[in-house]
Formats: C-alpha cells, sequence, structure tokens
C-alpha cells in the first residue's frame, strides 16, 4: 500500500440504452435522489452524487446492445423478499424465475428494465 493515498470506492457506472429510465427505477428501489450531476447530457444520469456519503450509481448510455449475463451486479438488502419483488415488478423490473433459500436468508436474483441483473437479499436473522 502506499503511504498516504486515500483510495475511496465512489460508484458504479452501467452502460444503459436509457440512463433517465433508469435513474428513475434505481432511485426509486434505493430510495435515493437521482440527481442533476450530469446538467441535461441526455446520455448520462446519475443516483445520489459524488459529494454524498455512500456510493453513486451512474448511467452512461451506449449504442452496444447488452448480451450475455453481467459479471458484476449489486446486492439489494429488503424486509419482505415479496414486497421487493412486487415494487421492482411496480417499477418495469422483473423476477428471474432463480430463488435461492440459504441458511443465511432469502436471495432473489431480478431483473431491472433493461435487463441488468441484481439480487433481492432477505437475511435471515
Amino acid at each position: 500500500m502506499l503511504s498516504g493515498m486515500a483510495n475511496r470506492w465512489m460508484g458504479i457506472t452501467i452502460d444503459c440504452a436509457n440512463p433517465t429510465r433508469l435513474a428513475s427505477f434505481w432511485s426509486a428501489i434505493l430510495s435515493i435522489p437521482a440527481t442533476a450531476e450530469h446538467g441535461d447530457d441526455p446520455g448520462w444520469a446519475t443516483v445520489g452524487s459524488r459529494v454524498d456519503d455512500r456510493p453513486r450509481l451512474t448511467f452512461q448510455r451506449v449504442d452496444e446492445p447488452k448480451i450475455g449475463k453481467v459479471r458484476i451486479h449489486l446486492d439489494i438488502e429488503v424486509d419482505d423478499i415479496e414486497a421487493g419483488r412486487r415494487q421492482v415488478e411496480d417499477l418495469g423490473g422483473r423476477w428471474s424465475g432463480e430463488r435461492h433459500d440459504y441458511d443465511e436468508g432469502i436471495v432473489m436474483v431480478m431483473r431491472d428494465p433493461e435487463e441488468h441483473e441484481f439480487c433481492l437479499v432477505k437475511y435471515s436473522r
């Protein structure tokens, strides 16, 4: 480790076709406001802020369609797995049909409106 170097995780950027739509979806799921950090540029949208105390999500318009499974995904902890599933579906996402019941809790693999995979997690306490 380099002395005096302060690295911090500040966010994740997700390639997509419609940044505004995905920012609205994720803003509602995470209860974090979308921000105008990129001004009026329709190629970008952000949930959260780089000056916030938690990482932000930035959505970048790209021409290439999503192909195949994403190699990194978000895990979203929920209090009620079925209520979380309904919220995702009401906002335009969907359940993949994949559910895992582990000793530590339940995981449901979901997809956002552009088919990016993420997981809803309900931990057993």
